[in-house]
């Protein structure tokens, strides 16, 4: 089919060892080749030639033109494929022949070898946008043994290594900055033009590149579980997960092409069987109807369309897993978000400390630092750095993380209960009615209320923008949060937010998206957004899952369908913008296609339209199609 041999050309373009130099090389030869047919071609015109040196210079022509697609033809009828392309052109070419009808016969394939050298070159437009996220791959890293540096693959560097990379060089591992201070280029990755400055302490990603100065640095994850890593195998698995539309011209193909073949066999032999007409008039007929009949305009222009889509999306910072959810994103009734992290910056601070039962603020702050202090969570980090002073670790036992409530610890003989209200309730420990905005966190002694921390956290500058942009759009929003009520009233109110719930677990998320899935609009998707750990069931329940996979955790970039690489919220908005004109071309080149096609069949099969019609029937509605599909890489936010 068609349709296979152009994925197979659409798939190569996305394997990473197809380099330029081999395009180049390929789109010289095709160059060539058309220049020399159309030279020969031209030297048959002229007139003093005698007849069989016209027509063998007709042939010659022909064969330049022609040959791949002959021999391609031939190929595949030997496995037994009739039905392709090559097979439609290479009947109705040699029908033309046999006929006398050379010109149009070497015009046919000389407008075809044309409309396939465009079309090679639209698609490694849409190709290297995808391919540039290649290029963050690292060749290699740096490890000092000696005193010398020693480049290994990064495959060989274990966790706790320390690397050395260089101005110029890529970053090749994720890891924390041990040493020195640069400015790094992280725009393959979040799609961010200016560069980030990073020193000490500093957590970097792999895939970045170091612009100048030297930094060293602890590697904190092996290659196969990098960032860089994750993101080439999400774009290599990007074209398996295959659209609505791409399923049907798969299907359509798949029958369309024997029907036709059938309809030009008709053509050319009922006229004259029943009603008299000269077999050469409609055999003529009967092989334009086959040159009109090619599908290349659907089936390459549908999943290019989608590709351009892909590829506009990553050149942006945005990483769709494949063109269903392109799909998905491109009709929502309602964009679910989490709160901390996603619409807020996941920045928290101690605002407050609030001490009860003849405890003061430093034991308060103590008790819930040292309790916390094997906890990752932003919030335990906050109190560490609030609490500011060196933890003794030998005083800290028995540490248990009760999901979604708190931790319980024994800190010197103590047993120490901080987190939320939920946690207290478990433990039957009694605690104020507190009216405080931000996230509280409560803290026992012995099972006796010790007090109380307030933490604030930062809302993301564009996070207002980017609830505006998808109301003009007329998408609802919802958040769901841990958090208390007033803190999500508060986020939710500032946001301009249409619903939120609060003091939720993992598993109330996944039964709040459960009830917005089934209350939408049957034609519509729920899309959910967020970015930690307990996200994951609900990103996977989703119609579409968005991760804020810059800062977010593994396992909420393994579940998600789209990777929104910096953090920022307005990405979304622009990664539903992208959805929707990539959608709406995918439609435009199939009503574009089907529409030409099917006037110019009932025109070729009543002798109206000439061969020469026929070819711009199939070549040229396949390369206005293919050109209108590259729209989809370019989408900007406003």
């Amino acid at each position: 089919m068609c349709q296979h041999h152009h994925e197979n050309c659409i798939n190569k373009h996305l394997e990473h060892d197809c380099h330029n130099h081999s395009h180049e090389d390929e789109g010289d030869f095709s160059t060539l080749k058309i220049f020399t047919a159309i030279v020969i071609f031209a030297f048959a015109f002229i007139p003093i030639l005698p007849e069989f040196l016209k027509i063998s210079l007709f042939i010659i022509s022909y064969l330049i033109a022609g040959y791949e697609v002959l021999r391609t033809a031939l190929k595949n009828i030997l496995k037994g494929d009739f039905f392709d392309e090559n097979f439609l052109m290479g009947i109705a070419t040699i029908g033309a022949i046999a006929i006398g009808e050379y010109p149009e016969a070497v015009m046919v394939m000389v407008l075809y070898q044309i409309g396939e050298y465009y079309q090679h070159k639209a698609v490694e437009k849409s190709r290297r946008s995808v391919t540039e996220l290649m290029d963050i791959r690292p060749d290699y890293a740096n490890i000092e043994i000696a005193g010398q540096l020693v480049k290994k693959s990064p495959n060989e560097i274990k966790v706790g290594d320390i690397i050395t990379v260089c101005a110029g060089e890529k970053i090749p591992l994720d890891g924390l900055i041990t040493e020195g201070e640069a400015y790094i280029d992280t725009s393959a990755l979040t799609g961010e033009s200016i560069p980030k400055n990073v020193k000490s302490g500093d957590e970097v990603i792999s895939g970045s590149i170091n612009l100048n100065g030297l930094i060293k640095i602890k590697v904190t994850k092996e290659f196969k579980n990098s960032t860089v890593s994750k993101i080439l195998e999400l774009v290599e698995q990007a074209s398996a997960k295959k659209s609505k539309a791409e399923n049907f011209i798969t299907k359509f193909a798949r029958y369309y092409t024997p029907l036709v073949v059938i309809g030009a066999i008709l053509v050319a032999i009922l006229p004259p069987l029943f009603f008299g007409g000269e077999l050469e008039v409609w055999v003529q007929r009967a092989l334009i109807f086959l040159v009109i009949s090619c599908p290349c305009a659907l089936v390459i222009s549908v999943p290019l369309g989608f590709f351009a889509g892909i590829g506009g999306a990553s050149r942006n910072g945005i990483l769709v897993k494949g063109s269903c959810y392109l799909e998905a994103l491109s009709k929502p009734d309602s964009v679910v978000f989490d709160k901390t992290g996603t619409l807020t910056q996941g920045v928290f601070r101690v605002t407050e400390i609030m001490p009860e039962n003849g405890i003061n603020k430093d034991e308060l702050l103590k008790a819930s630092a040292y309790a916390e202090n094997y906890s990752n969570h932003p919030i335990a980090q906050s109190l560490k750095k609030a609490y500011g002073k060196e933890i003794n670790t030998n005083e800290i036992k028995e540490v248990t993380e009760i999901a979604g409530c708190g931790i319980k610890a024994n800190i010197n003989g103590d047993e120490i209960l901080t987190g939320n209200t939920k946690l207290m309730a478990q433990f039957s420990i009694t605690i104020p009615e507190v009216q405080e905005t931000g996230t509280i966190v409560y803290t026992a002694k012995n099972n006796k209320f010790i007090g109380y921390i307030v933490i604030t956290d930062i809302i993301k500058e564009d996070s207002k923008a980017t609830i505006d942009g998808l109301k003009n759009l007329n998408i609802k929003t919802t958040m769901l949060t841990g958090d208390n009520y007033e803190t999500a009233r508060k986020t939710a109110e500032v946001l301009g937010i249409n619903n939120f719930y609060a003091h939720l677990l993992p598993e109330d998320k996944v039964t709040k998206i459960e009830n917005i899935i089934n209350s939408k609009n049957k034609n519509k998707t729920v899309i959910f957004v967020g970015d930690g750990i307990n996200d994951a069931p609900v990103l996977t329940r989703a119609d579409a899952g968005i991760a804020m996979g810059g800062l977010g955790s593994d396992a909420a970039i393994e579940a998600a369908d789209v990777v929104i690489m910096n953090d920022n919220p307005s990405k979304i908005l622009l990664a539903i913008k992208i959805a929707k004109k990539t959608i709406s071309i995918v439609k435009q080149n199939i009503t574009f296609a089907l529409v030409i096609k099917a006037l110019f069949l009932i025109l070729g099969s009543i002798g109206m339209m000439s061969m020469w019609g026929a070819v711009f029937a199939d070549v040229g509605v396949a390369l206005i199609a293919v050109l209108n599909s590259l729209r989809a890489l370019r989408v900007r936010l406003n």
